[in-house]
């Protein structure tokens, strides 16, 4: 039964890279892998249970009377509905709940125009300070915005700058590298960062002391090599982009823009603050954010249809990211509640045990595979010990190297291929960069850089 388990989840997992070629969308299979093994798991409760969960199935039914008598597939199965589904759903709905409110703040910000507060700053017409300066936007962008938004504003804002196609991509293929560098060491830069930080495995403020160096250097090092390939001024082009704000002035912009990001970055102070999780934080903004719309438009005289109240910016946020999200940490609560993340963990730790190639190779897997999935098995593999571990458990104490690095490796590592993060796949989808000039042109740069930033990460440690 267990084999089962971990055979239909690499079909499931292999599917996922492959969306693409075989394009099916990554969400339907996520939902359908993750759906399936709970059947499976469920089916298979009286054997995996109690191999598993034994103390635990026991003082389950010592709780419950009226399962006393019942078999044990009752038993085991009650165990599984009422206890292990419970608790992954209460763990996967936290991250949810999360995105949705920051994806919602994101997508009222945008649709009124609030991110040419700093867009419409950027006049260079010099091609190398022009790289370096949206490459610094998109950094910081990134480690507050989603990187696939911050990735679609900055694409967007090339068409206005740059007529020609294939200079626009070297431009776009360092926007992808910019963006997952930017979003590794922020606790709400990136999907994977949301998940450590939300489970407690780092804390805001340690993640960001600890890998904002290395995410520096690892988008440095590939700006400084791809930089010198340009030379010269842009030639003058103006192409006028949709205008979506139905006529908001630049001062209603920018107070949007502001409440927004500003909204974004209280969280982390919030849970600093109330100790109460993220998501809680998140919606108390939206919720503040939402009050604001209402009373704006409600003193204003603005057509119902230009009108941007939060039910209209709901309808476009990214759902079937959410669902992809919402299976695959369904499928992976699966792995851990059987028991195969922690045989993984265990033959990890005899055969490698070594935090820092465990987590090099990680971030090379991530650029084939999605991190998310990825980061969520090793997530589930892996318990946060406590404080007063020593020798190698002490890596995984919460802040511990390993968690820290792997916030790193995960989130920078998708640039090595323009197929191995969200930022990647956007760019690949407006631009039409091809895979392989993307490999021929960057996949060098940012395997250097990354490798660059993962030795500075090191240096840090052993300098601590």
């Amino acid at each position: 039964m267990i084999t089962s388990l971990i055979v239909l989840f690499f079909i499931g997992y292999l599917a996922i890279a492959l969306e693409h070629p075989l394009k099916v969308d990554k969400t339907a299979t996520a939902l359908m892998l993750g759906m399936l093994l709970w059947i499976i798991y469920a089916l298979g409760a009286e054997y995996i249970v109690p191999l598993i969960d034994g103390e635990s199935l026991k003082a389950y039914v010592d709780s419950h009377p009226s399962l006393a008598n019942a078999s044990l597939h009752k038993q085991a199965l009650g165990y599984v509905t009422d206890v292990r589904l419970v608790e992954t759903l209460g763990d996967v709905t936290q991250t949810l709940f999360f995105l949705i409110g920051a994806m919602t703040i994101v997508e009222l910000v945008d649709i009124h125009g609030g991110f040419t507060v700093i867009t419409n700053r950027i006049k260079t017409r010099n091609k190398r300070r022009l790289l370096w300066v949206i490459c610094a936007v998109t950094f910081i962008f990134s480690a507050v915005l989603d990187n696939m938004t911050t990735t679609i504003v900055m694409v967007l804002l090339l068409r206005k700058l740059i007529e020609d196609q294939h200079e626009r991509w070297l431009y776009a293929g360092m926007i992808v590298i910019a963006a997952n560098t930017g979003g590794a060491w922020s606790p709400i830069g990136d999907v994977t960062t949301i998940m450590l930080w939300v489970k407690g495995n780092v804390t805001a403020l340690a993640l960001i002391e600890r890998v904002l160096l290395p995410s520096v250097v690892a988008m440095v090092v590939p700006l400084l090599i791809v930089s010198r390939s340009l030379k010269g001024d842009i030639p003058p082009f103006e192409h006028e982009l949709p205008d979506q704000t139905h006529g908001m002035s630049m001062g209603e912009r920018t107070l949007i823009f502001f409440l927004g990001v500003g909204g974004l970055l209280f969280v982390p102070i919030f849970k600093s603050i109330t100790h109460l999780p993220p998501f809680v934080g998140m919606l108390f903004v939206l919720g503040v954010l939402w009050l604001f719309t209402e009373i704006f438009y409600n003193g204003k005289r603005i057509e119902r249809r230009k009108q941007h109240r939060l039910p209209q910016v709901i309808s476009r946020i990214d759902m079937p990211s959410i669902l992809f999200f919402l299976g695959i940490l369904l499928a992976v609560g699966v792995l851990e509640a059987s028991g195969v993340l922690a045989a993984t963990a265990s033959w990890l730790d005899n055969e490698v045990h070594n935090v820092y190639i465990i987590n090099v190779l990680l971030g090379i897997m991530s650029s084939i595979f999605d991190n998310v999935p990825l980061v969520a098995g090793v997530m589930g593999m892996y318990p946060i010990e406590d404080a007063t571990a020593v020798g190698y458990a002490a890596n995984f104490v919460q802040d511990g190297i390993f968690w820290e690095f792997l916030s790193y490796c995960a989130g920078v590592g998708g640039s090595l291929l323009i197929i191995g993060s969200a930022a990647g796949v956007i760019a690949m989808g407006l631009e039409k960069i091809n895979f392989g000039w993307y490999l021929k042109h960057f996949s060098l740069a940012a395997l250097v850089g990354y490798l660059a930033g993962a030795g500075v990460y090191m240096l840090e440690i052993l300098l601590m």
